[in-house]
This record gives C-alpha cells, structure tokens and sequence, in this order.
C-alpha cells in the first residue's frame, strides 16, 4: 500500500522512517510546498518502499489519492486537504495540535463514518501521545473528572513556531461541561518532567482539552500547559528573535488523571520524554500504519477515542523506542 505524506520537516523526516520501514506501506509520496529544499531529505530516506517527491498543490493531491492508502499531513495544511482525502475514501492522519484545525478535523466525523475511514485529528506528542497515556489511565478508573497535559520542548522549527504563537493565543479550557476563555501564558505551575526535572509551565493554546473532552464523557475538566521562560512569555507578541533550531533538544511530556476508583480518590500520572520530533513522528507513523489497515475506529477524533486498545499502543510504541512512566497514588475522598 502507498502513502501520501504532506511535509517533510522534522516530525515528517521521521514518520517518513517509519513508514519506510514498515510491513504495512510499500511506497511512500512526499509532497512539498517547496520540493528542492526536501530533496536532500529524501535522499537520505531508505527503507523496504519506493519514495517520490512532487510539489504540493491540490491538483497533485486529488491525482495520487485513488492510489492511497493512507493520508499523514505533517504541515500545516490541515482542512482542505483532509476533507479532499475522506471524500474519496482515504483514511486521514494529522499532527496538528492547533484547536482550530482540529475542529475542522473533527467536523469531518460524519463523512469518515459514512466512508469507514478514521480521522486522526492530532497524532503527535501533544496531542497523540498525551491522548493514548489518558486513554490507558482511564481504563483503571471508575470515573474520570480530570485531565492536565504539559510539555517542554519542541520538535521542528515549524512546531517552535507554533509553539511561539500558542503563548499569546486565547486559550480554552474544559471545566464542568463548558468551555471556558483563559489568558494564554497565565497560570504559572511547577511541573516535575521524567528525568528532566521541574518546570515551570502555563496556559498554552493546544487542542489536548478539545480531544480529551470529545473522548471522555462526563470529564469535569481538561487543560494544557507548556514550559516557558519569561522571556518566551514577554516576546510571544513579538516575531520570533531568532531562527528556530532545526530540531529542538529532548522534551518530556507530563499527563496527569484524576477521578474515582474503588470508591477512593485516585490520581495517575503518567510521563515520558526523548526528542519531539521523534517521539511524534514514530505516533504519526504508528497511527498511520493503523489507519491505512482499518484497524482505527471510523470516525474523527484523536487516538484516545479511535484506538481500539491504547495500552497495546504503548507497548508498540516502547518498542520502537518511545518509553513511558507511570506513577500512581491515592488519597481519601475528598470532601468538597
């Protein structure tokens, strides 16, 4: 089966590997905006799959799906390109940690459960792995009432940037069945990362609350945070001083779940850490190879509300080299 892969930065480099080296993909079509500044990318791409470059247009795209077996946008090119590819029946892969993209993803829900195709609407660290580590502390829980992602890092220049305009983007968060407006790099709080230590994280505008919300019914509250200085929080407004390095350096990423179990107060934490643009490329490429098997439920959504079994995932996952950490701890029932 082939694949259509839209960029070919950091984190689509690496899902690119991935696929490449796959049982499930046999060949692989990259398009980019600008082909000769990949093209040394591609070069340096082997595996058991073909690969082929051509520029990105609309034109090129409708070309090549009834060819595909799969759709992975790792750019940021999200809605048009997606509802092009469930119309015909080909299975949608995104990383995007946007909301606004990942509304119109999950707007898609209709057709995609009318084609039998699955949307992955965030496929990457945050969300993507954040959704899978919720998914798998969930299924321990009797009831679940909250969920908090952070993170520190980022992968690519493209993710610095978004990261960059997250800062001082109005952020949303899910509290008691409705969303409610905050200010993005408000809510200063310490966060202890796996091996990277603490922290200090706030508000950020990511879709980790919008996916985890549609997942779970009856969540009382979900929110994001990410790690940043003062003078990420103060120059947010501004453009960016300087370049974005080509690949950030190790990140961690930190879920934390609370809700009831046996009738006791329960709270999961689970963490894990490595390069961004690593630890999302290879979960792009996993829920790729999934979705281009069918074995992803139909529909749109993110990985906590598609995966048949998330915790299966994790240990795909710890093989391929992106390990998780769990601690839990309990406490008397609150009474308030």
């Amino acid at each position: 089966m082939r694949a259509v892969l839209v960029g070919l930065g950091a984190v689509g480099a690496r899902s690119a590997r991935q696929l490449l080296s796959s049982t499930v993909v046999d060949g692989l079509l990259v398009l980019a905006r600008r082909p000769h500044h990949v093209a040394p990318n591609i070069a340096s791409l082997d595996g058991r799959g073909t690969v082929e470059l051509a520029e990105l247009s609309a034109e090129a795209f409708i070309r090549e799906l009834p060819e595909a077996a799969v759709v992975l946008l790792a750019a940021p090119v999200t809605a048009p390109y997606a509802g092009l590819a469930v119309a015909r029946g080909v299975p949608v892969v995104s990383v995007t940690d946007a909301p606004e993209d990942v509304r119109s993803l999950l707007a898609l829900g209709g057709d995609a459960r009318r084609h039998g195709v699955a949307v992955v609407a965030g496929a990457g660290m945050a969300p993507g792995l954040s959704c899978l580590l919720a998914a798998a502390a969930a299924e321990g829980m009797d009831e679940l009432h909250e969920v908090h992602v952070a993170t520190v890092g980022t992968g690519g220049p493209a993710c610095a940037r978004r990261r960059h305009a997250a800062l001082r983007e109005l952020v949303e968060e899910w509290r008691d069945g409705a969303w409610e407006r905050k200010v993005a790099s408000s809510g200063r709080e310490l966060v202890w990362f796996p091996e990277l230590g603490g922290a200090d994280c706030y508000r950020t505008s990511r879709a980790d609350p919008l996916l985890m919300a549609e997942a779970f019914p009856g969540l009382r509250r979900a929110t994001t945070r990410a790690a940043a200085s003062r003078r990420d929080r103060f120059t947010s407004w501004l453009p960016m001083l300087r370049p974005p390095h080509p690949e950030g350096a190790v990140g961690a990423l930190r879920v934390e779940v609370r809700g009831r179990r046996q009738e006791r107060a329960s709270t999961v934490l689970l963490g894990a850490n490595g390069r961004p643009a690593l630890v999302a490329g290879t979960v792009a490429a996993l829920a790729a190879e999934l979705a281009a098997a069918r074995l992803l439920k139909p529909g749109a959504g993110g990985l906590a509300s598609l995966a048949p079994n998330p915790r299966e995932l994790l240990a795909e996952l710890s093989r391929r080299g992106v390990r998780t950490e769990v601690f839990e701890g309990a406490g008397p029932t609150p009474t308030s």
